[in-house]
């Protein structure tokens, strides 16, 4: 194995490819969880390699394969066959709502923005925060033209989806990307894209402003361990077990 992250294992196929495995893990709150969701490992394969083919025209992406072979009998369903690239030290978020933080004065929780923002952060290690960061903070990190590429691409990437959502009754509220650096020094869209984890998804029909609707991701365990398991944040102890019905809960939000 050459990493573990919070929900992925990857592993070292050759010196230009990787496979990366989704578990069913679950993190919240930059804790990895006691509890996994079964077949969550499959649902974020599926989502990812369906919005990674919907995007290859707007976003190249690393997919070689999700199919097996050449993918392990062993981890199919689960697992991507990657191109290796050298990923950047950064998060891409973009934002079309408010949810989560605060962006901007006058502006309620559940709010739509007038238009899409792009607010970046650092990229922690499992266990620390990712912190926010200005847009020059990301030109000190990576250079003014990739820093202004990040941007557009992930802008554009956001309005498709946000469009394609839409068109199945969905509001897309944010979601988080990552990049890396191909051997012939393209940019290219990585890791998950577009699904519960890493995004944000609220019914349409539900939605009004000033007011977060029912979601489809993991904010329902996050709303678990603040308002009912009695876990305090910040004592520094780890998240609880879920119970059953958190887990069927979040299980069901993902299919």
């Amino acid at each position: 194995m050459l990493g573990s992250g919070k929900v992925r294992d990857l592993y070292l196929v050759d010196d230009a490819h990787l496979l990366l495995v989704a578990s069913d893990r679950i993190s919240a709150y930059d804790w990895v969880l006691p509890t996994e969701i079964p077949d969550k490992g499959r649902v974020l394969t599926a989502l990812s390699a369906w919005w990674f083919d919907q995007l290859s025209d707007v976003a190249p992406n690393h997919v070689v394969s999700v199919a097996s072979p050449p993918v392990p009998s062993q981890v199919a369903g689960r697992a991507m066959l990657v191109r290796r690239l050298q990923m950047l030290p950064v998060e891409c978020v973009a934002r079309g709502y408010v949810a989560g933080s605060a962006v901007g004065p006058g502006l309620a929780e559940g709010d739509r923005l007038p238009e899409p923002v792009f607010t970046p952060t650092t990229k922690a290690a499992v266990g620390r925060h990712d912190e926010p960061m200005s847009f020059d903070d990301l030109v000190a990190t990576v250079g003014g033209e990739l820093a202004e590429a990040l941007r557009e691409r992930t802008l554009a990437v956001y309005a498709v989806a946000a469009q394609m959502a839409a068109g199945r009754g969905l509001i897309l509220a944010d979601t988080k990307l990552e990049f890396g650096i191909s051997g012939d020094g393209s940019l290219v869209l990585a890791d998950e894209v577009l699904t519960p984890d890493s995004s944000r998804y609220w019914s349409a029909a539900d939605w009004s402003p000033g007011r977060q609707p029912a979601s489809y991701d993991k904010q329902y365990v996050r709303d678990w361990l603040i308002n009912e398991s009695g876990w305090d944040r910040a004592s520094g102890s780890p998240p609880p077990e879920l119970p059953a019905h958190v887990v069927a809960g979040i299980r069901e939000r993902y299919l």
